[in-house]
């Protein structure tokens, strides 16, 4: 099976090459800075479950030779519609797109440029970031993994196969019958925790030692729950047990990789997972007060960001 993985971040990089690493096909579709930096450093994993060189395949836009039987697609939402043209070469009539981006609106915009029909759900639980020279870091908690399924629900051949690619690979895959219901899960953990960490500028530790703190961040884990449950993927009893020890754990210095985008200056998905959850909770007649408030502040510093990248 042919894959492609779209993106070498930190995502991309830890999937894609753990797969690489198992022997699997596997190119990576990146840009030139990403390219070179992997022509000079290879790819490197730094993970508790272990660490990996690798010297894996790579391709420009404009490079790709054909249809891939699997695309995992890991960008930034911000970076979707650029990747979506870059990709399109790879994509055949039977190609198997699994995107693990954060929110939901990817699932429409993937059917709509490609059919429906090729684009399955998927989600990862990794916190990993982007070292010096781009190796890929893992953080302390221990997740890795990969979840993906039919959209529609329900499984089927292709989703098995997908899951017998991945046996072998040193991550954690799942096939899932309700993989929907998974994204709307992870969509409410990282809303509460992006939104606090955003508005106020902190870890979860520094949020809970001020003044109202942790109320907050009760409130806007409520609410996340709220739009889920009003959308028919009310979140699992142990999810939300986790969520909720995760922004109550005082001195924790958890943040979300929004707060870290704008701490560098760099463009957010603040409008793909907090915008699109506010404006579907509008639609649904879900009040979110601080939900709201938390759109409106990343939404400030990205209109401050663009004010000051246009100056002359």
């Amino acid at each position: 099976m042919r894959i492609l993985v779209v993106g070498a971040g930190a995502l991309g990089g830890y999937f894609g090459g753990r797969l690489a690493e198992a022997g699997r096909d596997v190119t990576f579709l990146v840009r030139p800075r990403r390219a070179e930096q992997i022509s000079q450093h290879g790819l490197r994993i730094e993970s508790q479950h272990g660490n990996a060189d690798l010297r894996p395949r790579t391709v420009l836009a404009g490079g790709l030779d054909g249809p891939h039987d699997l695309i995992l697609l890991a960008v930034k939402a911000y970076s979707l519609d650029a990747a979506m043209n870059d990709m399109a070469p790879a994509v055949g009539p039977d190609t198997m797109i699994v995107p693990v981006l954060n929110g939901m609106r990817h699932l429409d915009l993937l059917a709509k440029r490609f059919g429906a029909d090729r684009v399955l759900g998927g989600t990862a639980v990794i916190a990993a970031t982007l070292g010096p020279e781009g190796r890929v870091v893992q953080g302390a908690m221990p997740n890795h993994d990969l979840i993906f399924g039919e959209a529609a629900g329900g499984g089927s051949d292709r989703v098995r196969a997908v899951a017998a690619l991945c046996e072998g690979a040193k991550f954690a895959a799942r096939a899932s019958e309700t993989v929907v219901g998974d994204m709307w899960q992870k969509w409410v953990g990282l809303a509460a925790l992006a939104g606090m960490n955003c508005l106020m500028r902190g870890a979860v530790g520094d949020f809970l030692a001020a003044p109202g703190g942790q109320e907050a961040a009760l409130a806007l884990l409520a609410e996340c729950r709220a739009v889920a449950t009003a959308a028919g993927h009310p979140p699992r009893p142990e999810f939300v047990e986790f969520a909720t020890g995760l922004l109550t754990r005082e001195g924790s210095p958890q943040t979300a990789s929004m707060l870290r985008d704008i701490e560098g200056g760099a463009p957010t998905e603040g409008e793909h997972v907090l915008g699109d959850l506010a404006e579907r909770a509008e639609r649904m007649g879900v009040p979110t007060p601080v939900l709201r408030l938390a759109r409106c502040h990343v939404a400030a510093y990205e209109a401050r960001r663009k004010r000051e990248r246009a100056a002359p």
